[in-house]
């Protein structure tokens, strides 16, 4: 089930990348709001590191005995974020503009192969190792690809949001 919710969101992302000219990807409804290529770069991004958690997870039993916190359980129990604008590090003002469509569309690509070759060793592992979420403790790999599914979901919220400022500006 995880692996499929997973597959049918990115390839809601990947989908919909096709709908927009670059320009449209690049705009910013204000200095301070990320364009919709740079939304689609901190997807990536955030994905790349939550692989690298699931290899790690599956690859020992470090913190096995270590939680969620209460925020990060009420998160995985509910299957989603909050339903609210949520502040990220300071570091998310840095992220890049995306290059072109098809870097997008490749390393979406590329996530979604990765995501399903680790899904099938997730299983297998003899490890049940957790490693730290920055804000919301301890995740296992199943937490972890459970985690990925919802983060891309949770930012169809703020791609809807975007849509409506293209259109105005269209």
């Amino acid at each position: 089930m995880l692996i499929e919710d997973f597959n049918h969101t990115i390839d809601t992302w990947i989908k919909e990348l096709e709908k927009y000219r670059f320009t449209e990807l690049s705009a910013k409804a204000s200095p301070d709001s990320w364009s919709l290529g740079q939304v689609y770069m901190h997807l990536i991004e955030d994905t790349k590191f939550y692989i690298e958690q699931m290899k790690t997870c599956i690859s020992t039993n470090d913190n096995v005995v270590e939680e969620a916190s209460p925020n990060g359980k009420t998160m995985l129990l509910n299957n989603d974020f909050p339903d609210a604008i949520i502040e990220g590090a300071p570091s998310n003002a840095l992220v890049p503009q995306a290059g072109n469509k098809q870097q997008l569309r490749s390393a979406l690509t590329n996530l979604k192969d990765e995501i399903n070759n680790i899904e099938t060793k997730i299983s297998k592992s003899e490890f049940k190792g957790k490693t730290q979420h920055p804000g919301l403790g301890y995740f296992n790999a199943k937490e972890w690809l459970q985690f990925a599914e919802m983060h891309l979901r949770h930012h169809l919220r703020q791609k809807k949001r975007i849509d409506d400022f293209l259109k105005i500006i269209k």
